[in-house]
Order: structure tokens, then C-alpha cells, then sequence
């Protein structure tokens, strides 16, 4: 795999490896920004959105593009990532919402006679900004439960709002994989946030959810509230086409004039590397270039040591993840990945058949059951809704072949 070489002038790699970094050119996803602008249209709202897929396949980048796009259409936006904290309490979410709100309500203004039910403004004035301070003021007075605070003090912010002409909030949180209901401590956030959301839309208050996250987010939706199949659009990210693939990777260097050209042999390789993953692609390409670069400056043509990058890979977006496993686990995860189709998906009975095939000690049913369990709070597996599972991380099957000595196949 070699570069077909200019003028070797300097030149900055215009690929951007990273998580959430936006690529020079985003290729493949142009279903999901049509499906975004339909939603942005609806007079009532009655679908929201889920943006679900692996890690690396651009969630958090869409997310990102849809911002202008909202607010180019008019829609104000209030977003951030969802963390695990905030998502413990129905307090911490709503102070997460709130204070996410208070962003770009601040600069409007509401007189200083509050609705009923409300104190004046201690400082007398005849206004006040709607920033944090007055949200977390009208949301103590609030009587009631936390739910109920929190739906009062977003029943008014959309009537001030729409007063001034912009009563359509987009709120969109990303990593909303986060998000759990916790019965042992009578806390209920997410089911909070999805009774909330369903009742200001009930109103035809034009208040949108878009929530992102791994392919774990539906199944916790919908078993929070079982409605949740008829009030989101489900959006799955996966693999790139061919086309898309092959545009994410030549688009950025032509349209930056950039002083290689890859060959066909190189993108072809390219491709194959990153199995259609837009991450990967970005990793592999961003690399490949800059040895390119190199070799032209060395005025040589030796190729692209492909293992290394792919050993320079495997460091950065797979070792950190495997090395939070147990031996045992890695065991199972390596049962695994030696399946027909370890990228797709699989069952428990599945797995114990592999396993009395390649291990002389093999799993049984509640064994693996729990196991999948930790794995999947780690971030590794995730289950489908009817009893079948996934690797969470893409081509993480190829990395365990690659880098783990299991026992041999009998």
C-alpha cells in the first residue's frame, strides 16, 4: 500500500480521531439528519428521537450537527452529557435539567410578581432574569413531589418562552445510556423524565427529547415506561456503506488540497481495516497519512506497516476495555468471539454449546448469565430485548482473536 505523491509540502493531517470530534467530512448519515429535520417540523410534538449505536460510530458527532441545525430552525437547544451521577436521583436529574435550562433562558426576562403560588423576588425588583437562580426559586416553591416541581417549573418556562415567540426547546442529552431507575433507593429519574416529557407534550408544549446513547438505552426506556415504544423514533447508527466509507475517506484530502493521494489499493485496505466503524476509519487514516507524508519527505516507498497501526489501535480503543475483565471473563469473551458470527448476535445456549467445544473447563447457563451481567455493566455486552446479546464495542471480537491465547480448539 503505497501514496501517490505531490509536491511533499507541509501540511496538517485533516483527519481527527477522537471521541465526539467532529470529521472533516461526515459521510453516510444523511437518513438520520432527514429524520432529525422531520421531527424539528411537527407543530405537536409526538415523536421524540433515541440515537443509539456502538461506540464509534458517531453518535455524539450527529449530535453535535443537529445543534445548528435546531437552531437554524428555530428551536433553542439545552443538552450536556448525561453522567452517572446525574442520573442517581430524580434530585441530581433535575438539577442536571434545570441547570442545563438556565442557559438559554437567562437572557428573558419575567415580571417580578411570580405566578400564584410563588414568592416575590426578594430584591424587590420589578424583573428578573430567568436564569438558574430564578428556576431553582420557582422550583422550591413548588409544592409537591420533585416530579412535580419539576413539571411546574417547565410548564412555565414554556408559557414565558412561548410569550417571546420561542417556545420550542430541544433538550438532548448524549451518554443517556446513563440514565436508570433505582427501586432499591425509591428513585426513579428516568421514568421521572419520561412522565414529565409526556405530559408537556400531552399540553402541546413543543418540548423535544433527543436522546443518544449505546444500544442498552432503548430496552431501559421501554421497560421504565412501556410507552416509550410509541413516544421516540429510534435511530440506529451502524456500519458505513462502501460509498460512505470510501467518501470519509477521500473527501477530507481532496477538499483540503492535501499533498497525497491515496491509491485505490490503499483505501481498499483502509476500508477493510475499519470494518464501515467512522472512528476507525478516522484512527487508520489520520495514521496512514502521516506515514505517507513521511515516506515522501524520505523520498522512499516502502508502504504502510498495517500491523502497526493496527497494534497502535488495539492500545488505544480496546486494551483498556479488556483489561478491566477477569481471566474467567476473558475466557468467555474469547468463547465469544470464536462463535459463527461473533459481530452479530448471540444466545446464552449458543455460547455453553462453543464452550464445551474449545474449553476444556466450559461455563453453565447461570454462570455465563451472570457473567454477560458484569459485562454488560462494563460496557463489553449488551442485551437485546428477547434474551439475545451483542459485543458493545465494534470489532472487539477481531481484537480478542488477535491479541488473546485461549486454548486451543480441540
Amino acid at each position: 500500500m503505497a501514496p501517490v505523491a505531490v509536491a511533499p509540502t507541509e501540511f496538517k493531517n485533516p483527519y481527527r480521531p477522537g471521541a465526539g470530534h467532529m470529521p472533516p467530512y461526515l459521510a453516510g448519515r444523511e437518513g438520520a439528519s432527514a429524520e432529525f429535520a422531520r421531527l424539528l417540523d411537527q407543530d405537536v410534538i409526538l415523536d421524540n428521537m433515541v440515537l443509539t449505536g456502538l461506540r464509534g460510530v458517531g453518535k455524539t458527532v450527529l449530535l453535535d450537527r443537529f445543534k445548528p441545525k435546531a437552531i437554524n430552525a428555530g428551536w433553542l437547544w439545552v443538552g450536556a452529557d448525561l453522567s452517572e451521577t446525574a442520573s442517581l436521583t430524580e434530585a441530581n436529574l433535575a438539577q442536571r435539567l434545570l441547570t442545563d435550562l438556565s442557559i438559554v433562558t437567562s437572557s428573558f426576562t419575567i415580571e417580578a410578581a411570580p405566578p400564584v403560588g410563588f414568592r416575590p423576588d426578594p430584591d424587590g425588583s420589578r424583573q428578573a432574569a430567568l436564569d438558574y437562580r430564578t428556576l431553582e426559586r420557582l422550583f422550591s416553591d413548588t409544592p409537591g413531589l420533585i416530579q412535580d416541581k419539576l413539571r411546574g417549573v417547565l410548564e412555565y418556562v414554556s408559557t414565558i418562552l412561548a410569550s417571546h415567540g420561542r417556545g420550542r426547546v430541544v433538550f438532548a442529552y448524549d451518554e443517556a445510556q446513563n440514565l436508570s431507575d433505582h427501586a432499591e433507593n425509591h428513585n426513579y429519574p428516568l421514568s421521572m423524565l419520561l412522565d414529565i416529557f409526556q405530559s408537556l407534550q400531552k399540553r402541546e408544549m413543543r418540548f423535544m427529547l433527543v436522546l443518544s446513547g449505546l444500544p442498552t438505552l432503548l430496552p431501559k426506556l421501554i421497560d421504565a415506561r412501556t410507552f416509550s415504544e410509541r413516544m421516540f423514533r429510534v435511530v440506529r447508527l451502524g456500519r458505513l456503506s462502501e460509498q460512505a466509507s470510501r467518501d470519509a475517506i477521500e473527501r477530507p484530502i481532496e477538499a483540503a488540497e492535501c499533498p497525497v493521494r491515496f491509491t485505490e489499493s490503499s483505501i481498499r485496505t483502509i476500508m477493510r481495516q475499519a470494518g464501515g466503524y467512522p472512528y476507525f476509519i478516522q484512527f487508520i487514516c489520520r495514521e496512514v497519512f502521516d506515514v505517507f507524508i513521511q515516506q515522501i519527505r524520505d523520498d522512499e516507498d516502502s508502504g504502510v506497516p498495517v500491523e502497526a497501526i493496527q497494534r497502535k489501535l488495539d492500545t488505544d480503543f480496546f486494551s483498556g476495555r479488556w483489561a478491566r475483565t477477569t481471566d474467567r471473563q476473558q475466557q468467555l469473551l474469547w468463547v465469544i468471539a470464536n462463535l459463527d458470527n461473533p459481530e452479530g448476535e448471540f444466545t446464552i445456549s449458543e455460547v455453553v454449546e462453543r464452550a464445551k467445544v474449545v474449553l476444556e473447563k466450559g461455563f453453565s447457563r447461570s454462570h455465563i448469565s451472570q457473567m454477560l451481567s458484569t459485562l454488560t455493566n462494563r460496557g463489553l455486552i449488551y442485551k437485546h430485548r428477547f434474551g439475545k446479546y451483542s459485543f458493545a464495542v465494534p470489532l472487539m471480537a477481531q481484537f480478542i482473536r488477535r491479541n488473546y491465547d485461549g486454548p486451543p480448539v480441540t
